[in-house]
């Protein structure tokens, strides 16, 4: 038997190994992003005390510090005559800081003098809340750095680039089963496509370690899941390998940049209403000029080529919104928000874009509950409603049909439960291992490698690697809840997690809606489903992620340190900076 005689009995072993391979790479992949992520000791930073007249610290652990009685405020201070919200505390970039008074009944004074707002504020200064002194200190950078040094940084003791060799050796056998089941003309193309998403990776890692990053565990869920769409593509569209994988670099290539225009936030926030100002002109020029595609006006096409823009505009929308809430007490910022967000909503209703209308409305209620107060508590308490109930008044006859069509879809198989039956099917008969990479029959329905994509991996790799799929971006979730509580600025924490409410609510919509545990809105699985406008978008959101990211040389908004040593000042102990 010659070499070409043996290829079908070969590829039988392969598929049969590589599919048990895959779910164990898979799972092991992801308990070490997580055990790196979630179980590693985060530590706070201390930028500045305010010392009461007892001598007693408090210390300060954001550029941005609420100062009141309540129990939620950065700063507590617990005497009667201050107000549950008193005043703020800021620092720049450059680390000078400015109080600012809210408000407060019983005033807020610098050495003795009344503040109203944006006072700086100096080292050795008295600062009054209600007739309560605290002197002020900032920690110089020597101390700083020596601070620093004493934090756990990410990789010390889950080495990310051993996580990424996992990756890799998973997008292996990936491509080893693809070329025993793809069609010939397509092997060659598919597996120069895993090689190129390979080699992007790893280019990327280099990059991060290149400026001293050693977290690398977003990035490294972010391309599983990229490995994860790229193979959806590999099975229904073959053709469009090196489509997909130009589009996986532009959109890496907007995460860097998006990265390190974070860096400076006054920049971020000069050009906010700029930013909102391209959101709505974008979607105003959709309403106008793209034509409906299954009941939605959402796709726009320029040069011959279509773009999403309501996937831009979630960027966009995150961009905005954490710069104009970082300072929620400032009522101005508050209502300009509530007047955008009432545009994008009305403007997605009118395009029949029910899925991202519920994404946007989500994300407004997320970004917002994070810094409001009691008055805007009980405001946007009945905006949301009023959103809401504009949703339900807007609901098209297609999206009406849908609703009535959710949890019964079994009683009309060929009719209006087509879909979510035969994704019900596939999913089943996938097993826990799944048939085979390519090996499916789902991807061949209409809107089965966007809609319904969760199916597809579920039938073809198991659904091991589809809960695999769906923990990942419940890690992410996570991963920016628990840095929320440790943000150094304001606008890293609301921007982080609206990031990954967003991610969370459209991999909810697509996963129960293909699955008809949810009304089948037709939204895309974040980083899986096919579409390039929804995969540049999603690689733009893990740049807000990763910008909370508050472990040691973890996050690149943060410059890195200069590798000297800091001699001990006051009692530290020598350490690097």
């Amino acid at each position: 038997m010659n070499f070409f005689e043996a290829l079908p009995e070969l590829s039988e072993y392969v598929l049969a190994g590589a599919k048990y391979i895959l779910p164990f790479l898979a799972i092991w992949l992801l308990m070490r992003c997580v055990r790196s992520m979630l179980r590693e000791k985060y530590e706070p930073e201390t930028w500045a005390y305010l010392i009461d007249e007892a001598g007693a610290k408090r210390p300060v652990h954001h550029w941005e510090c609420i100062i009141g009685r309540a129990a939620s405020a950065d700063v507590v201070v617990t005497e009667p005559s201050v107000s549950r919200v008193h005043a703020s505390l800021m620092r720049d970039d450059e680390g000078g800081w400015n109080l600012s008074d809210i408000r407060s009944k019983g005033g807020t004074r610098i050495n003795g003098r009344p503040v109203d707002t944006d006072e700086p504020v100096e080292d050795g200064d008295v600062l009054s809340f209600a007739g309560n002194d605290f002197t002020f200190r900032d920690i110089d950078e020597k101390k700083r750095a020596a601070q620093a040094m004493r934090r756990t940084a990410p990789g010390r003791f889950i080495g990310p680039g051993v996580t990424l060799l996992i990756l890799t050796l998973f997008q292996a056998f990936l491509t080893m089963e693809f070329t025993a089941t793809a069609q010939p003309g397509h092997v060659l193309p598919i597996a120069l496509a895993f090689l190129a998403l390979m080699v992007i990776q790893w280019f990327c890692y280099f990059v991060m370690r290149s400026i001293r990053r050693t977290g690398f565990e977003p990035e490294t869920l972010a391309f599983f899941l990229t490995t994860l769409g790229v193979a959806v593509v590999a099975t229904s569209t073959p053709g469009e390998m090196l489509k997909q994988i130009f589009l996986v670099m532009i959109g890496i290539t907007l995460f860097f940049f998006l990265g390190f225009w974070l860096r400076d936030l006054r920049r971020v926030k000069a050009f906010r209403w700029a930013a909102a100002v391209a959101a709505i002109g974008l979607l105003g020029l959709n309403l106008l000029v793209s034509e409906a595609v299954f009941g939605a006006k959402n796709w726009l096409t320029v040069a011959g080529v279509s773009i999403q823009p309501s996937e831009l505009v979630k960027v966009i929308y995150i961009y905005v919104g954490a710069a104009a809430l970082d300072r929620l007490f400032e009522r101005r910022n508050l209502f300009a928000f509530i007047g955008f967000s009432a545009l994008c909503v009305i403007a997605l209703a009118l395009m029949g874009d029910f899925g991202a209308a519920v994404i946007f409305f989500t994300c407004f209620l997320v970004i917002s509950f994070m810094r409001s107060g009691s008055f805007a508590t009980v405001f946007l308490a009945v905006t949301g409603a009023g959103l809401a109930g504009f949703l339900v008044l807007s609901v098209r006859p297609y999206i009406a049909q849908r609703f009535a069509t959710w949890g019964h879809v079994w009683e009309d198989v060929w009719g209006k439960g087509y879909q979510q039956t035969h994704a019900l099917s596939a999913a089943a008969a996938g097993g826990l291992f799944g048939k085979g990479a390519g090996t499916g029959w789902l991807k061949d329905i209409v809107a089965a490698n966007t809609d319904m994509v969760f199916a597809v991996l579920c039938e073809e790799l198991g659904l091991i690697i589809g809960l695999c799929a769906i923990l990942a971006v419940i890690s992410l979730a996570l991963f920016a809840v628990r840095n929320a509580a440790q943000g150094r600025s304001t606008y890293y924490v609301i921007a982080a997690c609206a990031a990954v409410s967003m991610l969370m609510v459209q991999m909810g919509l697509n996963v129960f809606g293909s699955l008809d545990i949810l009304p089948f809105t037709g939204v895309t699985f974040p980083f899986v489903s096919k579409g390039g406008t929804s995969l540049i978008s999603c690689w733009m959101m893990l740049a807000f992620v990763k910008a909370g990211d508050t472990r040691r040389d973890a996050s690149f908004v943060v410059k890195p340190q200069a590798g000297r040593r800091v001699r001990p000042a006051d009692g530290e102990e020598e350490a690097e900076e």
